[in-house]
């Protein structure tokens, strides 16, 4: 279910087929992901509307998923689950937060007071380079 929604909410870009499954693995939801990182989800009424994925490492936390169903765009979920990851990292004693952005979602990070902070290579796609932000926390 939760590897359905980041699929349905990156393809809102206009990706094409081919696209979207050079990044199906990335987008994946494993078992593993609850093991090693903090899962939130936000809801409406029965209905998982976004979900966010925070790894920790040491004291840096990396929002590695951010994602609104397309449905539930500007309805305030994305705003409420990067404020999750802001207070979940500084209770984790982050100091420090990361998010590898898509080009598209850049806008949104920087609304939530991020600063460019370079770029990284694209897991999914060789070649790519994504907008890599951050903030302090402290």
């Amino acid at each position: 279910m939760l590897t359905d929604l980041c699929l349905r909410s990156k393809a809102v870009w206009g990706y094409d087929e081919a696209f979207m499954e050079a990044c199906r693995a990335e987008l994946t939801i494993a078992a593993r992901d609850f093991e090693r990182s903090q899962i939130e989800v936000a809801v409406e009424g029965e209905r998982i509307i976004g979900m966010a994925l925070l790894a920790q490492h040491g004291r840096i936390a990396d929002i590695d998923k951010l994602f609104i169903d397309p449905g539930a765009l500007r309805s305030g979920a994305g705003r409420a689950l990067f404020a999750w990851c802001v207070e979940t990292a500084r209770a984790a004693g982050a100091v420090s937060l990361t998010v590898v952005a898509d080009p598209d979602a850049a806008g949104f990070y920087r609304r939530m007071g991020m600063s460019e902070d370079g770029k990284e290579p694209s897991g999914s796609i060789p070649g790519r380079m994504l907008p890599k932000f951050s903030m302090g926390l402290s």
